[in-house]
C-alpha cells in the first residue's frame, strides 16, 4: 500500500521530530489561557487578548524571516526554532516556581512561539520537498496529518489529567521538552544539506519581504487556494471561542462534555487523513481536493442550532466530525498540491507568507467575532460565519484543470 511504503531514513527522523513536537503542543492545548485564568486571575478580555495578540504580533515578527530562511540550510533553521521555543516555554515553569510569572511574560512567550512556529513551518516545507520524491509527497503529508489528529485526540485529555495532578504549568514544561526532542530528531537526519543558491539579487532587499505574496498572487491556482484556506481556517478558528462560550455558558454543558465532543470529532481527522491517499489514487488529486474543500465548508452553519442536552451534544459531535474528516482529507492533498506548484527557491518565502497571513487573519477574525457575539449573541455569530464559509468553495482552483505547476507549464511552452 502507498501509505505504508518506506520514505527513507531522513523522512523517518523528520516524522519522529514532528510527532514529538505535535504531541507536546496538543498536551499543552489551551495551557496559556488556563494559566492566565487560574494563576493570574485574568478576565475574559485579557485571555482573548493573549490569544489574539500572540498570533498577530508573532506573525509580524515572522515576516522578515521568510526571505532569510529561503537561502539558508533548512535543518539548522528548524533546530534553531525548536531551541528558541524550548527556551521560551521553559521560562514559564521556571518563573512560576520562583513566584515571578506575570501576564506580560505569557504574552511575550506567545509571540516568540508564534513567530518560531511560522519560521519552522516555512523551513520544514522546503526540507520535506528535498527529502521526499515528488510522487511520495502525498504519502508524507498524509502521515503528518494522521499524526496531528492522533495527537489532538490523545493530547488534551492527557494534558488535563497532568494539570489536575501535577499543577497548571506541567503541560507547558512537557511542550518545551517536546521541542528539544524535535531538535534532536532533525539533527539525526544526517547527511550534508547543500547550501541553497541565491537567485536574483545577491544581497537581501526590502522588497524581498513581499516576495512570498508576489509569488502566490502571480499564480492563479495558488492565489485562489490562498484566499480559500486563509478565509476558511480563519472563520473556523474565530468561532471556536464563541462556540465554547455558548456550550459552557448559555447551554450549560459540563467541561467534560465539551472535551468529549471535540475529542471524539478529532477521530474524523484521523479517518480523513487515512483516506486521502486511496481517494487520490482512485479519483485524482484535483477532484479530491475540490470535493473535500467544498464539503468542509458545509457543516459549520448547523452549529447555530445547538440545543441543551444529549441531542445538542450529538449535533456538535456530528458537525465537528464531518468538518474535521473533510479537513483531514483536504489538508494533505492541499499541502502536496501547493508544494508541487511552488518552485524550489520560493518554498520558504511562500509558506512563510501563507502562515503569516493565516495567523494574522485568525487573530483579526477572532477579535471581530468576539465583538459580534457580544453584540448580537453567539448563535448569530455562528450563523454568520457558517454562511460565509458556504461561499469559500468559490475560491478553490476550479479552472486549474491540468496536473502541472504554473512554472512547469511556462517551461513547456518555451521549449515548444
Amino acid at each position: 500500500m502507498a501509505g505504508s511504503r518506506a520514505l527513507g531514513r531522513g523522512f523517518g527522523w523528520l516524522w519522529a521530530a514532528y510527532g514529538a513536537s505535535t504531541l507536546g503542543t496538543w498536551l499543552a492545548f489551551d495551557a496559556f489561557p488556563l494559566i492566565a485564568i487560574i494563576v493570574l486571575h485574568a478576565g475574559p478580555a485579557r485571555v482573548s487578548a493573549l490569544a489574539a495578540a500572540g498570533l498577530a504580533v508573532g506573525a509580524a515578527v515572522a515576516m522578515p524571516l521568510g526571505p532569510w530562511v529561503e537561502f539558508r540550510r533548512k535543518r539548522p533553521v528548524m533546530v534553531a526554532m525548536d531551541l528558541v521555543r524550548f527556551a521560551a516555554l521553559l521560562s514559564v515553569p521556571v518563573a512560576y516556581a520562583l513566584g515571578l510569572l506575570g501576564f506580560v511574560q505569557l504574552l511575550a512567550v506567545s509571540v516568540v512561539v508564534a513567530a518560531s512556529d511560522i519560521t519552522f513551518k516555512a523551513a520544514a516545507g522546503a526540507c520535506l520537498k528535498s527529502l521526499v520524491r515528488p510522487e511520495d509527497l502525498l504519502v508524507a503529508n498524509s502521515r503528518f496529518e494522521s499524526t496531528t489528529w492522533t495527537a489532538s485526540v490523545l493530547g488534551p485529555p492527557l494534558g488535563g489529567v497532568a494539570i489536575g495532578v501535577l499543577g497548571p504549568v506541567t503541560t507547558v514544561l512537557a511542550n518545551a521538552v517536546s521541542f528539544l526532542l524535535s531538535a534532536a530528531g532533525i539533527r539525526a537526519i544526517g547527511g550534508k544539506e547543500p547550501q541553497p543558491v541565491r537567485t536574483g539579487a545577491t544581497r537581501p532587499r526590502a522588497g524581498d519581504l513581499l516576495e512570498g505574496w508576489r509569488y502566490i498572487l502571480a499564480h492563479r491556482a495558488l492565489r485562489t487556494l490562498f484566499f480559500n484556506t486563509v478565509l476558511n481556517n480563519g472563520l473556523i478558528m474565530a468561532t471556536a471561542p464563541v462556540l465554547a462560550a455558548l456550550m459552557l455558558g448559555d447551554l450549560g454543558f459540563a467541561p467534560w462534555q465539551y472535551g468529549l465532543a471535540f475529542g471524539t470529532a478529532c477521530l474524523g481527522g484521523l479517518l480523513g487523513s487515512r483516506l486521502a491517499g486511496p481517494l487520490v489514487t482512485r479519483f485524482g488529486q484535483r477532484k479530491v481536493m475540490l470535493a473535500a474543500g467544498t464539503l468542509r465548508a458545509c457543516w459549520s452553519f448547523a452549529l447555530a442550532f445547538i440545543r441543551p442536552g444529549i441531542p445538542g451534544l450529538m449535533l456538535v459531535i456530528a458537525v465537528e466530525f464531518g468538518l474535521i474528516a473533510c479537513s483531514g482529507v483536504f489538508n494533505p492533498v492541499f499541502a502536496t498540491y501547493r508544494l508541487a506548484r511552488t518552485e524550489n527557491d520560493r518554498v520558504a518565502r511562500t509558506l512563510s507568507a501563507w502562515s503569516v497571513t493565516s495567523s494574522a487573519t485568525i487573530a483579526a477574525l477572532t477579535g471581530l467575532w468576539g465583538l459580534l457575539a457580544g453584540a448580537a449573541g453567539p448563535r448569530t455569530a455562528l450563523a454568520v460565519a457558517g454562511v460565509l464559509l458556504l461561499a469559500t468553495p468559490l475560491l478553490l482552483p476550479w479552472r486549474d484543470r491540468d496536473g502541472t505547476a504554473p512554472h512547469e507549464r511556462d517551461l513547456a511552452t518555451k521549449s515548444a
